[in-house]
C-alpha cells in the first residue's frame, strides 16, 4: 500500500488514519533502570476504577507538515456517564482536523462498529465533498501510523504508579500534546508502517 502521488491527487486532500486506544489505572508495563540485582517493583494502587478512552488522527500531505488531532475522554463509571469514545466525538474530531487543515480529508480505519453505524455512515455521506473514506482490513494495526502515536503515550506512562484516573488523563495529554509540536515524531509513525509519502 502507497500513500502518495496517485492517492493524495485523486483526492486532492490530506491522508488522515484513524483510531482509539485506552487506558486503565493499571499501567502498561515498560522497561526500567534497577539496581544490580533488585527488579524494579511498581505498586499500584488496588482501589479505583475507570478508564481514559483516547480518539487519535495523524495526517499527512505531500509538501505539508504533518500534523496530529486526539480527543480524550474520562469514563469514572457514573450513572448514564459515556464509557469511552463514541461515534459523535469521532465526527467533532473529524469536523476539527477538517477546518484547521483547511482542506478535503481522505479517511483510512478500521472496521470497528462505531465507525459503522448508521449515524456516522449518514455524517460521511452528507460530508462527501470534503470526506472520502476507506477501510483496513479486519485487523491491521501495522498499517496504521496512529498506533505508533498510542506505542509513544504508553513507553511514556509505563510503569506510571497513578494516584487517580485524573493523573492518567494529565499524563495522556501532556504527552499527546507534546506530540503535536513534534511533526517529526509523526512522521516516523508513518515510516514505522513501510508506507511511502511521495511528493
Amino acid at each position: 500500500m502507497a500513500v502518495g502521488k496517485r492517492t493524495a491527487a485523486a483526492y486532492g486532500g490530506w491522508i488522515v488514519f484513524e483510531d482509539e486506544a485506552g487506558q486503565s489505572l493499571t499501567p502498561p508495563r515498560a522497561r526500567s533502570w534497577g539496581r544490580r540485582g533488585c527488579t524494579p517493583v511498581v505498586r499500584v494502587r488496588g482501589r479505583g476504577s475507570g478508564r481514559v478512552s483516547m480518539a487519535g488522527l495523524t495526517c499527512y500531505r505531500p509538501g505539508k507538515q504533518s500534523r496530529m488531532f486526539y480527543s480524550v475522554r474520562e469514563y469514572r463509571g457514573r450513572k448514564g456517564e459515556p464509557k469511552g469514545i463514541g461515534w459523535r466525538d469521532l465526527r467533532d474530531l473529524l469536523v476539527r482536523a477538517h477546518i484547521q487543515l483547511g482542506g478535503p480529508i481522505v479517511l483510512v480505519w478500521d472496521n470497528l462498529r462505531m465507525h459503522l453505524v448508521e449515524p456516522m455512515r449518514e455524517f460521511i455521506a452528507d460530508h462527501a465533498d470534503w470526506l472520502t473514506v476507506f477501510q483496513l482490513s479486519n485487523y491491521s494495526p501495522d498499517l496504521n501510523p496512529q498506533e505508533g502515536i498510542w506505542s509513544l503515550v504508553k513507553r511514556d506512562i509505563g510503569n506510571l504508579a497513578a494516584a487517580d484516573l485524573g493523573q492518567i488523563t494529565r499524563a495522556v495529554k501532556r504527552k499527546l500534546k507534546q506530540i503535536q509540536y513534534r511533526p517529526d515524531f509523526v512522521d516516523g509513525c508513518l515510516a514505522g508502517t513501510d508506507l511511502i509519502m511521495d511528493g
